[in-house]
């Protein structure tokens, strides 16, 4: 059965449907952006890496900003001036694809239409 609204609030239904949209969408593309970001690979020898890029992720639900403040985050998400210790290969444990974070904007695409229905239809 659908949900009753009176004519005179629909406007702020739908205007706080919308606000839990977008910090719903907000927080999960935080999530899967730091479950993608690849973590330093440790060479026999060398001091412990540490996943600064992968906890520099950080977001604002209200405004709907997922940002990385890392002065390398751009060159290693997108697989351009890597590091000297990844030896000119894009490389990770992962398997990220360098460019993941437009990989997982599309993806968020259907994500919100159903989580937009759920919205609409409770």
């Amino acid at each position: 059965m659908a949900r009753e609204i009176p004519l005179d609030q629909i406007g702020d239904y739908y205007r706080e449907s919308l606000r839990i949209l977008v910090a719903a969408t907000t927080l999960e593309a935080e999530k899967r952006l730091k479950e993608k970001t690849p973590v330093r690979v440790v060479y026999e020898g060398e001091p412990k890496g540490g996943g600064r890029l992968r906890n520099a992720w950080q977001s604002d639900p209200a405004k709907g900003e997922v940002i990385n403040n890392v002065e390398y985050a751009e060159p290693v998400i997108y697989g351009t001036n890597l590091p000297p210790s990844w030896k000119g290969e894009y490389r990770t444990r992962q398997n990220t694809v360098p460019g993941f974070p437009d990989l997982i904007a599309k993806e968020l695409e259907s994500w919100v239409k159903r989580e937009y229905n759920k919205i609409a239809n409770r």
